[in-house]
């Protein structure tokens, strides 16, 4: 926030200097990004009348101007001028002879087509006022002649511009930093106190809250007969300008003056332009309205409006629309000044590609009590320039929905905790209660009422970093920090990310971390079946949509990699993917793999064989492994993954993630050069862990049967052995495949599964006759559930 120091010291005026007061506000949290005197631009410029302006003789577009500076000269000067707006009658800015102007320019005698010019008629740009280049500056005609410039412009002032941290909405106002020197300095804040003006017509508007908990409270009044042709007075003008706001006309500018005075936005309305009454509510599906710069929106229907009986006029804390804004032509006048819930506001200036002084402030929290004092301060100060006849303000509001004044309680004994030194009682409340709290002195401590200006204070802690910021940081003794440490105990079916970023890592793979905004064509390609979430405002074009999976920040990874002669690839990433299939977005975390090239890096003892399908599946296998659970691969049916070289991952019958090769066009629309091979896991799956349970080890030893069964292709190993554990009985401790023949000697269509079976008793020997039993029965079973046949 930028303010002008004269005003500032209009409301609060230690004896410091500028220098002082900046370091002072910078200690105390309102960092100072830097301060600009304006009466170091230029020198020897006054103010001068032109009484006479006559054609060059040689020159269609120059000026033979004379100009009359009052006690500054003798005579009056002769000074050529091109500019199209000098003429007979009006007060300028006259650079004489020997002033220098910005950029260490010196005005000097000149001849311009043979004509002696002895001085200069400056315009804005040349002197850093301002923007208006059009022309020469034009002072108002009460101008004294002669009298300097700066001083007529009171530029010996200091611009202070504030970089304010979020939580100090507070101090958006010259109100709110007034409020802070006066602490910081302990000096008495004189802050403007509007009176309440009496009503001269009975006009009114009917105010509706349509939308209590966005908007609890709303003022309106209305002012009728205003002198559209009213000027701004140049005190106001240079305070708001100097400020960073421009100047418009005097309705808008006393709104203006307003929020930067004490922080609260206000707005106007044309009054003829306002059809029955106000009704405070959120947008209608698919309704529009045009802005006050010109741009049309489409409302989503969670924007809070400011409407009429018929129609939408302004979107509530950002902009007012334009059909109802003031104009040169408006006579009658509609102020409001309300109260915006700052979570209904925050995002919405943003969400139609704006960013206004009004939401920036209502954003960051607008004190709830400040809207009668504002609608009073502005009516006072229009009624003084532009005139007009003040209605009653009517209020509407829901008391409900209105913030709570918050009270706290602040220990003796926390202070002390937590800062590590001690505060005398007096300094305590003189701090806190100069910052606007309102303290009652309690058994530990005090009783500390939060004022509704102070958004950000809502904790005992808070209280303390107040007093300790105004104490000053600088000031407290340098100890070293004590403790005790204490042992936490750690969950162990707890799968830590650490662990799982270890399995990969030993495996060769690196991590990379992407970003969650993706190209909206490429996400498309990777996941076709999910409409990722479009970002209102992205940073480009490239980074359009979040992504629904993990896989075009590690295509992109890969493409970079192998574009720079990298023939192997094993890239990683643990971050969160954007699921938009249900109502409301989910952010689900997730681990994902690309791998392609080579299986090892190139030497002398391996051969150059690229990876494939197993190779990623063993690599998945050993990260499912850390769980101790069982998962299960099946045929995938993404459309992105080759059909014949794809799984899906299932845990209890749920999918949690997929494996498998890029399905050769989706390769090749990515352009892709090598092969590669991709994953991803949902992590709430790995991050528990079945422990391991103690068994006695067993006295008798084990027995291994084998046997053979040809079945058709289509019976998958893993449903076999489930099968076999199934109907096994308690005897079966063990059962796996170790080898699979499909060719010469069976028919077309069928395969020879090898079984391996390990039988045990925990108390005895196995007999044959046992064995043989659990083996017969296996069989049978296999015979029955798959048309199993024992191969001889």
């Amino acid at each position: 926030m930028k303010f002008s120091e004269q005003w500032l010291r209009e409301w609060v005026n230690p004896e410091i200097s500028t220098q002082e007061l900046v370091d002072k506000l910078t200690m105390a949290g309102l960092e100072v990004d830097g301060f600009e005197y304006l009466g170091d631009s230029f020198s020897g410029v006054v103010v001068g009348e032109i009484v006479a302006a006559e054609q060059h003789p040689d020159a269609d577009k120059l000026q033979v101007c004379t100009i009359n500076v009052g006690d500054a000269s003798d005579e009056d000067l002769q000074i050529i001028c091109g500019a199209p707006n000098a003429r007979k009658g009006i007060k300028v800015a006259v650079a004489m002879i020997g002033a220098v102007l910005p950029g260490d320019f010196k005005i000097k005698k000149a001849k311009l087509r043979g004509v002696q010019s002895f001085g200069m008629l400056c315009s804005e740009t040349e002197l850093n006022l301002g923007d208006g280049s059009d022309g020469i500056v034009e002072l108002p005609l009460d101008a004294p002649l002669g009298q300097d410039l700066k001083e007529f412009l009171d530029l010996n002032d200091h611009v202070i511009d504030v970089d304010l941290t979020p939580n100090r909405g507070d101090c958006l106002g010259i109100s709110g930093i007034a409020r802070e020197v006066g602490v910081l300095t302990q000096t008495d804040v004189t802050p403007v106190s509007p009176k309440a003006v009496a009503a001269e017509v009975s006009d009114k508007l009917e105010i509706k809250l349509s939308a209590p908990n966005a908007c609890p409270r709303y003022l309106g009044r209305v002012i009728k007969g205003i002198n559209p042709q009213a000027q701004t007075p140049q005190w106001m003008v240079q305070r708001i300008e100097r400020s960073g706001v421009r100047a418009i006309d005097p309705v808008v500018d006393v709104t203006n003056y307003v929020l930067l005075e004490l922080g609260h936005p206000m707005h106007a309305f044309d009054l003829a332009k306002i059809d029955g009454g106000i009704d405070v509510r959120m947008a209608k599906e698919n309704e529009k309205l045009t802005l006050l710069d010109g741009q049309e929106v489409e409302l989503s229907s969670d924007t809070l409006m400011i409407a009429d009986d018929s129609k939408a006029l302004a979107i509530a804390g950002v902009m007012g629309g334009e059909h109802s804004g003031v104009s040169a032509e408006t006579k009658d006048i509609f102020l409001e000044s309300a109260y915006f819930d700052a979570i209904a506001v925050a995002g919405k200036a943003r969400q139609y590609g704006l960013h206004t002084d009004a939401s920036h402030r209502y954003e960051r929290g607008v004190d709830y009590e400040l809207q009668r004092t504002a609608m009073e301060r502005a009516t006072e100060l229009l009624l003084e320039i532009v005139g007009g006849q003040p209605g009653k303000i009517i209020e509407a509001v829901d008391q409900s929905a209105m913030p709570q004044k918050r009270h706290l309680t602040l220990r003796r004994e926390r202070i002390e905790r937590v800062v590590g030194v001690s505060f005398d009682d007096a300094l305590v409340e003189d701090i806190l209660t100069r910052l606007g709290l309102g303290l009652t002195p309690a058994d530990k401590g005090w009783d500390v009422s939060v004022p509704s200006f102070r958004f950000d204070i809502d904790n005992e802690e808070s209280l303390i970093e107040e007093l300790v910021r105004v104490y000053g940081y600088n000031k407290l003794p340098i100890r070293k920090p004590q403790g005790e440490m204490a042992m936490f105990m750690q969950n162990e079916s707890r799968v830590f990310k650490d662990v799982l970023r270890d399995v990969l890592v030993n495996r060769g793979y690196q991590e990379v971390i992407t970003y969650s905004f993706v190209e909206p064509k490429l996400q498309a390609v990777l996941e076709p079946t999910m409409e990722p979430l479009a970002l209102m405002n992205p940073i480009s074009s490239e980074m359009g949509v979040m992504r629904t999976n993990l896989l075009p920040g590690l295509v992109q990874a890969a493409q970079f990699n192998t574009n720079r002669q990298q023939s192997r690839i094993r890239f990683f990433e643990i971050g969160l993917r954007f699921d938009t299939a249900s109502e409301s977005l989910e952010q689900i975390p997730t681990i994902g793999g690309i791998l392609a090239g080579r299986r090892h890096l190139e030497s002398w003892e391996d051969d150059a064989r690229k990876v494939d399908f197993y190779d990623v599946k063993g690599d998945i296998e050993a990260l499912l492994s850390t769980t101790k659970r069982r998962f299960d691969f099946v045929p995938s049916e993404k459309s992105i993954l080759h059909p014949g070289q794809s799984a899906d991952i299932r845990y209890q019958g749920k999918t949690v993630g997929y494996v498998g090769k890029l399905h050769p066009q989706t390769q090749q629309t990515v352009d892709l050069d090598l092969d590669a091979f991709v994953f991803e896991i949902d992590i709430d799956v790995l991050s528990e862990r079945e422990l391991p349970k103690f068994t006695p080890l067993l006295k008798f030893p084990s027995i291994r049967r084998d046997l053979a069964v040809i079945v058709d292709e289509s019976v998958k190993g893993g449903e076999l052995i489930d099968f076999i554990v199934k109907i096994g009985g308690k005897l079966l401790t063990d059962a796996f495949i170790f080898d699979i023949y499909k060719g010469e000697h069976l028919e077309q269509g069928k395969k020879s599964v090898a079984l391996a079976m390990t039988l045990r008793h925990p108390e005895k020997t196995l007999e044959d006759a046992e064995i043989n039993k659990v083996v017969d029965k296996v069989v049978a079973g296999l015979e029955e559930q798959y048309q199993a046949v024992l191969r001889s």
